[in-house]
C-alpha cells in the first residue's frame, strides 16, 4: 500500500506539469525533439544476409578458412562477374563469338580491373587452336572454323574435361553441340576488398564495375545477362529504399483514415499525428547517435511504434472524453484521465518493453539491435504520449474555450447508444452463461492449437530478403513515382536453379587440419568424395569436388616434368600421388599453378578444403546433414562448412532464438504483470489473468503461421515474442480499468460492462488503426517484411478478440475462486449452469 501512495505522489507531480503548465511541457519536448534531429542521417544501411551471419560459430568458422585460402571464382564475394548468356544455343559460331567479344570488351576497359576470364567459349576457341591464348587468338580461331569444325571442338573439349559441361545448362548435347544457355566468368583484381560472410552485404566494390559492365555487355549484342554481388548488393539495398516508398504513403492514407474515425476532431487529429511523429523522429534519432545501421528488419519498427502510439492516443483522448461528458472541464477531466492512464501505461510500457527487448538473447545482431531500438522506441512512445499529448490538448482546448472554436466529435468511443457500445460486450455476455465451459473448450482448443503450431519451419535463405520476380499487379494502381523498379536478381537466380545443375552458391565446403604429407593423404581425401550422399552432384560414381587433388591433376596435364613426378608417386595409376607428398607440393607451389593450389592447401601442408558441387534444389537441411557425413568419412579433422551449411546454422539459431525470447518475454511479462498488480492494486493474481489472452494470441500465431507456411525467419522469428509485447496492450488496459471499476462496483458484470465499454471503445479504434497501419506491410516488396506485417497485423486481431471475448470469462473465474467474491457475481452463476440468485 506504500507503494501505491508513493506511485500516486509521483503520478500527480507528472499532472501538475501536465494540467497546470502544459506550456512548459511542450517547449521541453520541443527541445528534446531538436536534439534528437540532429541524429537523423547518422545511421548507416545494412541489408542482405551477411548482416545476420557475423555472430554465428559456423560463420567464424568459415571465416577462418577463408583467411587461408583465397576464395575461388564463381561465388558472390570473390571479385568475380558473371555473363549469363541464354540463345537458341550458345555454343553456335555467332553465340560463341558473342561471348568472346563480350569478355574482351571488359577485359580491354582499364576501369573493370579484369585479372581473368573463363568460359565455355573460350574453352572451344583452345580446343579449336591450342596455340590461341589471348582472347583476341581466340576470336580469330572461331572466325576462321567451319559450323562442322566448332561442333567437333565442342564434344571433344566434353570429352576432355568434365567441367566443361558444368558451365553449361542442363539440356547440354554433345553429339549436337548444343545447349540454351552458358555461363561465362570475369574475375577482377578485388578479391582482398571483399567480404567473406555467407550471404551479401549492403555494399560492395563491384557494384560500380558490374553495373559499367551491363553496358558493354549490352553493346555486343546477344541474350547476355551480367550477374554477381555488386548487382546483388545493389538491389538488397534498393528494395528497403522501395519498400518504404511503397509502405508509408500507404500506411499513412490507412492511418489517417482510421484516426480520423477515432478522433473525429480535426485538433485531436493534429495533435496525435505530430505526437506520432515525434515518437519516430526520437528513435530513428536515437539510432543516428548510437550508430545502429538502418537494416531491412529495421523497416517494422515505425509500424510497431505507430501502432503503441495510436493506442495510447486513442485511450488517452477517449479516457479524457468520457470525463467531459460528465460535464467536468479541461483541467479536471484531464487530470482524471491520467490518474487512470498513466499507470496503464506504465503496465503496457513496461512488458511491452520486456516483449521487444526478448531478443537481446538473440546470437543474431540485427535481431538484438531490433529488440533494442524498439524498446527504446516503446519507452520514447510512452513519455510522448503519456505526457506531451496530454499536455498539448490541456494547451489546445484551453486555447478553444477562450477563442470559441466548436467541438467536434467529442462522444467517447463505445458509447452505451453506439451500436459498437452494443457489441462490445460479448465477452461479458459468455461470462454471464458459462464462463467454465467456455474457459474448458478454450483450454483444450489452445492445446490442440499449441501443438500444432509447434510444427511452425524454421528457414533462412536469400530469397527471403529479395524482391519477387515479378511485381505483383496491384502496384500498378500505386502513382508512377511510388511504383517499384524492374529488379532483375530473383529472375536471374531461379534462371540459374532452373538450367544449371549447380548454381551460384551451389557448393559446400569440407576443411581440413592435419599433416597432408603423409603417405596417402590425398588417397583417403579422395575416396570420401566415393558414393556420395544424393544431395551432392555426381561425376562417375564420385562427388563433384574441387580440390588440391584436381589442381595436381589439371597441371600434370599440362607440364610432362610434373606429370612424371606425379606418376613416379602414384601406386594405384589414378593421378593421385600416394607417396613423398611434399616433394610434390613444393613442385606444384614453385610452378605457375601456385596461386590455384593455394586456393585449396595452405603453404604449410597442414589444410585444405575440399569443395563439392550440391544439387540446385536440394534443401539447407540435407546439404548440411549430407556435408557433415562426407567430412565424417575424412581420416583427418575434417568441419563441415560453407555458404550453405552457414545459412542453415544462422535457421537452427532464428528457431533457437524465437523459443528463447518467447520464454523470456513470457517469464519477463508474468514477474512484471504479478508484481505491479500485487503493489499497486493489491491483487497478484490479476497479473496471471492479464495474461490468458496472451497466451491464447501467441498459440494463434503459431497455428497461423504453419497453415500459410510461413517459417520463423529472421524477422518473423521475433513475431512471438513481439505478440506478447504488442497483445498485452490490450488485456493489460482492460484489466487495468475492471480493477478500478470492481473497486467501486457492487458486481463484477457490471464493472465488466463498463469497462469493456469504455476501454473497449479505444480498443476498437487502436486495433483498426494499427491493424491496416501494419498490415500494410504485407505489400512491402520483400517476402520477409510482408509475411512480418500478415502476422503482425494478425497478432494484434487476435489480442483485441481475446481481450474482448476471452478475458471476461476469465475474470469472472477469477472472481470466484480467486478473489472469494461470490457475493458480487449477482449478474449469472460463476459455474455457468444457472442464473445465481444473489
Amino acid at each position: 500500500m506504500d507503494l501505491q501512495i508513493d506511485a500516486q505522489r509521483y503520478i500527480d507531480a507528472v499532472d501538475h506539469w501536465i494540467v497546470d503548465r502544459p506550456r512548459t511541457v511542450i517547449v521541453v519536448f520541443l527541445l528534446v525533439s531538436g536534439v534528437f534531429a540532429l541524429g537523423l542521417g547518422g545511421s548507416d544501411t545494412s541489408s542482405g544476409t551477411s548482416q545476420f551471419t557475423e555472430d554465428v560459430p559456423a560463420q567464424e568458422a568459415l571465416s577462418d578458412v577463408n583467411a587461408n585460402f583465397e576464395r575461388v571464382t564463381f561465388e558472390p564475394d570473390t571479385g568475380t562477374t558473371q555473363l549469363i548468356q541464354s540463345e537458341t544455343n550458345v555454343l553456335s559460331k555467332p553465340s560463341l563469338l558473342r561471348m568472346l567479344r563480350a569478355q574482351e570488351r571488359l577485359r580491354s576497359n582499364p576501369d573493370m580491373q579484369v585479372a581473368a576470364t573463363t568460359s565455355a567459349a573460350r574453352t572451344v576457341a583452345r580446343t579449336l587452336d591450342p596455340s590461341a591464348t589471348t582472347l583476341d587468338e581466340q576470336i580469330d580461331a572461331v572466325e576462321r572454323a567451319t559450323p562442322s569444325e566448332i561442333d567437333a571442338a565442342v564434344a571433344a573439349a566434353a570429352a576432355a574435361s568434365p567441367g566443361f559441361a558444368a558451365s553449361l545448362s542442363t539440356d547440354f548435347n554433345a553429339r549436337s553441340a548444343s545447349a540454351s544457355a552458358t555461363v561465362g566468368t570475369v574475375t577482377h583484381s578485388l578479391s582482398a576488398e571483399t567480404g567473406d560472410g555467407a550471404g551479401t552485404s549492403g555494399s560492395s566494390p563491384l557494384t560500380d564495375i558490374q553495373q559499367h559492365a551491363v553496358f558493354i555487355v549490352d553493346s555486343v549484342g546477344g541474350d547476355i545477362t551480367v550477374f554477381g554481388s555488386g548487382i546483388l548488393s545493389e538491389e538488397f539495398a534498393a528494395v528497403i529504399g522501395d519498400s518504404l516508398a511503397l509502405v508509408v504513403p500507404a500506411a499513412v492514407v490507412l492511418i489517417l483514415f482510421f484516426l480520423v474515425f477515432a478522433y473525429r476532431d480535426p485538433i485531436d487529429l493534429g495533435l496525435g499525428i505530430v505526437s506520432l511523429a515525434m515518437a519516430i523522429l526520437w528513435t530513428f534519432g536515437f539510432m543516428g547517435h548510437a550508430g545502429i545501421a538502418f537494416s531491412q528488419m529495421l523497416i517494422a519498427v515505425p509500424p510497431l511504434l505507430l501502432a503503441v502510439g495510436i493506442d495510447f492516443g486513442i485511450h488517452a483522448i477517449n479516457r479524457y472524453r468520457e470525463e467531459r461528458a460528465q460535464g467536468f472541464g479541461v483541467r479536471d477531466s484531464m487530470r482524471t484521465a491520467t490518474d487512470q492512464l498513466l499507470l496503464a501505461f506504465v503496465i503496457v510500457t513496461g512488458t511491452t518493453v520486456i516483449g521487444f527487448a526478448a531478443n537481446a538473447s538473440s546470437q543474431l545482431g540485427p535481431i538484438r539491435d531490433f529488440g533494442l531500438v524498439a524498446a527504446v522506441g516503446i519507452v520514447f512512445t510512452f513519455c510522448i504520449f503519456g505526457v506531451f499529448l496530454p499536455a498539448a490538448k490541456v494547451s489546445a482546448d484551453g486555447l478553444r474555450e477562450r477563442v470559441g472554436v466548436p467541438r467536434f466529435g467529442s462522444r467517447p468511443l463505445g458509447s452505451e447508444e453506439s451500436l459498437l457500445g452494443t457489441l462490445l460486450p460479448v465477452g461479458v455476455r459468455i461470462a454471464r452463461i458459462a464462463p467454465r465451459l467456455f474457459l474448458a473448450v478454450l483450454l483444450v482448443s489452445t492445446a490442440w492449437l499449441g501443438a500444432y503450431g509447434s510444427g511452425v519451419d524454421s528457414r533462412f535463405t536469400q530469397e527471403s530478403f529479395l524482391p519477387p520476380e515479378d511485381n505483383p499487379d496491384y502496384l500498378e494502381y500505386f502513382p508512377e513515382a511510388l511504383q517499384p523498379r524492374d529488379y532483375t536478381v530473383t529472375e536471374t537466380t531461379n534462371f540459374l536453379e532452373e538450367r544449371f545443375q549447380t548454381g551460384e552458391e551451389d557448393l559446400t565446403t569440407v576443411y581440413v587440419e592435419g599433416s597432408l604429407t603423409n603417405d596417402g593423404a590425398l588417397e583417403s581425401m579422395w575416396k570420401a568424395g566415393d558414393g556420395p550422399p544424393d544431395s551432392f552432384v555426381v561425376d562417375g560414381g564420385h562427388a563433384r569436388e574441387t580440390s588440391i587433388i584436381t589442381v595436381i591433376r589439371a597441371y600434370a596435364e599440362r607440364d610432362d616434368s610434373f606429370a612424371r613426378l606425379v606418376a613416379r608417386n602414384d601406386r594405384n595409376a589414378n593421378g593421385i600421388p600416394d607417396d613423398d607428398l611434399k616433394t610434390v607440393y613444393d613442385a606444384l607451389l614453385d610452378s605457375p599453378a601456385r596461386e590455384r593450389a593455394l586456393d585449396y592447401i595452405t603453404d604449410d601442408y597442414t589444410a585444405a578444403r575440399v569443395e563439392y558441387a550440391v544439387e540446385a534444389d536440394a534443401s539447407q537441411a540435407a546439404v548440411t546433414d549430407d556435408t557433415q557425413a562426407v567430412a565424417d568419412r575424412f581420416r583427418f579433422e575434417a568441419t563441415a562448412t560453407g555458404n550453405v551449411v552457414v545459412l542453415k546454422a544462422v535457421s537452427d539459431v532464428i528457431a533457437q532464438s524465437a523459443f528463447i525470447s518467447l520464454v523470456f518475454a513470457l517469464l519477463g511479462t508474468a514477474a512484471f504483470l504479478v508484481l505491479i498488480y500485487g503493489l499497486l492494486q493489491g491483487r497478484p493474481s490479476l497479473g496471471i489473468v492479464n495474461l490468458v489472452p496472451i497466451a491464447v494470441t501467441v498459440v494463434g500465431i503459431a497455428a497461423t503461421m504453419r497453415s500459410l507456411d510461413i517459417p520463423f525467419n529472421v524477422l518473423t522469428g521475433t513475431i512471438l515474442s513481439i505478440g506478447i509485447g504488442l497483445g498485452i496492450d490490450y488485456s493489460a488496459h482492460l484489466v487495468h480499468r475492471f480493477a478500478e471499476e470492481y473497486d467501486e462496483s457492487a458486481d463484477v458484470f457490471d464493472a465488466l460492462t463498463r469497462t469493456v465499454r469504455g476501454t473497449g471503445g479505444a480498443l476498437t479504434g487502436s486495433m483498426l488503426t494499427t491493424v491496416t497501419g501494419i498490415g500494410v506491410l504485407a505489400i512491402a516488396i520483400t517476402p520477409v517484411l510482408g509475411q512480418f506485417g500478415l502476422l503482425t497485423g494478425l497478432s494484434i486481431l487476435y489480442s483485441y478478440l481475446a481481450s474482448l471475448i476471452v478475458l471476461p470469462p476469465v475474470i469472472v473465474v477469477w472472481a470466484r475462486y480467486v478473489d472469494r467474491g461470490d457475493a458480487r457475481i449477482t449478474g449469472g452463476d460463476a459455474s455457468g449452469d444457472a442464473p445465481a440468485s444473489g
